[in-house]
């Protein structure tokens, strides 16, 4: 287990308009606010079209590929996640998601393009004194969270 110590510092809480896309407007406000390492939670609506990451394909290869499921209706939405800068210093947001409509659900990755239904409230907690990058792994081909990165 590799680990690093923080602190949290700023909270932000943010509202997400009909359209948007989740990461990509995550990562937008990230960098703009000077955010390189946070918690994220969201609660919302996705739209139809919002694709997920639900697994690799079977039978696991090397590169992995991906499964990608995508909703053909609004869905309700939520998500836990976090935020970590690249090699580049770019932030990078990794959520995990639930969305569920009229007693079927789905559950995977939100990498893939969730796009907001209506509107998804987010609330960011920055990680202060954070050493944790997401560096290139080779084995996988997955930027990887390596929490005692310098």
């Amino acid at each position: 287990m590799r680990h690093s110590e923080c602190s949290a510092g700023r909270v932000f809480v943010i509202r997400l308009e009909s359209g948007e896309i989740l990461h990509n407007a995550v990562e937008s406000f990230a960098a703009s606010n000077g955010i390189t390492a946070a918690t994220v939670i969201a609660v919302g609506g996705a739209d139809k079209g919002s694709r997920f990451v639900v697994g690799p394909q079977m039978p696991l290869s090397s590169p992995i590929v991906p499964t990608v499921h995508e909703l053909d209706a609004p869905h309700e939405f939520t998500g836990t996640g976090t935020i970590f800068r690249n090699s580049n210093g770019t932030p990078i947001m990794h959520m995990h998601c639930s969305c569920g409509r009229g007693g079927s659900s789905v559950t995977g990755c939100a990498r893939a393009g969730v796009k907001v239904w209506l509107v998804m409230e987010i609330v960011i907690t920055e990680l202060v004194g954070c050493k944790a990058k997401r560096l290139m792994d080779e084995a996988s081909g997955f930027e990887l969270l390596v929490p005692d990165a310098e």
